[in-house]
């Protein structure tokens, strides 16, 4: 089942990380309380969640940016996408991706963008047969 996080999803995102990049999970702390509590009271900020049988499977993020362009239409940046290794290959991202674009799409998004740091060939069709493209603009990152 595929919805937005909710307040006691944390614990189980946090562990999904972990197949993403992260190395640990981050104590419990101010700063993480604050974060979570924005995120889930931004109303641009939507955490998806895909569940099966009562877990957390698969992820992503999908930030509504307002924008003055485009007869004053927002976009959708999508990131974060990431599914527990013993569930690749069987949807669940693709659903959540799917969700994002439900989303983007009822808040009047011109474009959806998503970046991926991943090189393996495997990753860049998934997102080319979710319909995303990479030809149309070029990512430039600078680490902070």
């Amino acid at each position: 089942m595929v919805r937005e996080a909710e307040c006691g999803d944390l614990e189980e995102i946090l562990e999904l990380y972990l197949c993403l990049h992260e190395t640990s999970i981050p104590e419990h702390s101010e700063q993480l309380a604050s974060a979570w509590s924005q995120i889930l009271q931004d109303e641009n900020h939507h955490l998806i969640v895909n569940e099966v049988c009562g877990k957390i499977v698969s992820s992503c993020v999908c930030v509504i940016i307002p924008n003055l362009t485009r007869n004053v239409r927002p976009y959708a940046f999508v990131e974060n996408v990431v599914t527990h290794l013993d569930y690749r290959g069987k949807g669940y991202a693709t659903q959540c991706l799917n969700y994002a674009k439900f989303v983007a799409k009822q808040r009047n998004c011109y474009k959806i963008m998503c970046l991926t740091g991943s090189k393996e060939q495997k990753t860049l069709d998934f997102y080319t047969n979710a319909g995303y493209n990479c030809a149309d603009k070029t990512a430039f990152i600078q680490w902070l």
